[in-house]
């Protein structure tokens, strides 16, 4: 078993909260590559076979360009926060046809006290809701099995930062799992502890994860005519 993160890396990321502009991220660029970015690489390279066995259909790739890592860079140019960088970084272990429809994800979040796994569909556009909708209505049972498995809700919360105040429309209200159509994404996470993303077990920590989010991304997959 090997180590990924450490305090530093925490450290880094404290940091560039505090003082986020050019000329200190350029002055600690070597603490954030040795600490967060290359770390953060080696990770998504070595979970590749664990998420195979999920699916053979998703990605933890590991390349610099187009790969799971996201660019610490923020896009601010429609943001009133016009801070340059994330204070955190993040890695979407991805569906291979992600690039031609809308598919779910699993993420791992990386940022001192809040980090965080999970899996799911985050700000789909509307046809996406509707299409993720209908399949619940369509397949009631097999919803219940992925969203609803005790051993999942025990170990993952269910987003709901986001839903609609009353049934959407064309829904009848007294559907079983209406509530669960209400919502705009659709994810399960939980929170990852300082000392766990920085501990000898981090990869088999997520591992388990990753296999304990598949039957939920499996859902969402067939919904939306997806290999899983």
């Amino acid at each position: 078993m090997s180590t990924y993160f450490t305090p530093a890396s925490f450290t880094f990321l404290r940091g560039l909260a505090r003082n986020n502009d050019k000329t200190w991220f350029n002055d600690h660029k070597d603490k954030y590559e040795a600490h967060v970015r290359q770390p953060f690489l080696r990770l998504i390279t070595d979970l590749q076979p664990d998420l195979a066995t999920v699916s053979p259909h998703f990605r933890s790739d590991p390349k610099t360009v187009g790969g799971s890592l996201f660019r610490i860079y923020r896009d601010a140019r429609f943001s009133n926060d016009k801070s340059p960088y994330k204070s955190w970084q993040g890695a979407r272990l991805f569906h291979e046809r992600r690039k031609q429809v809308a598919a779910p994800s699993f993420y791992i979040h990386l940022q001192p006290g809040e980090s965080f796994v999970g899996a799911g569909l985050w700000h789909p556009e509307p046809d996406t809701q509707r299409r993720i909708r209908h399949f619940i209505v369509d397949n009631p049972g097999a919803w219940k099995a992925a969203a609803h498995a005790p051993a999942l809700r025990k170990r993952f919360d269910f987003e709901q930062s986001e839903m609609l105040v009353r049934a959407p429309r064309g829904f009848e209200p007294d559907f079983e799992f209406i509530d669960d159509l209400k919502h705009k994404n659709w994810v399960f996470w939980r929170p990852l502890e300082d000392a766990v993303m920085t501990g000898p077990k981090l990869r088999q920590t997520l591992a388990k994860d990753l296999t304990a989010l598949g039957p939920f991304v499996d859902y969402l997959c067939a919904a939306l005519d997806l290999e899983f």
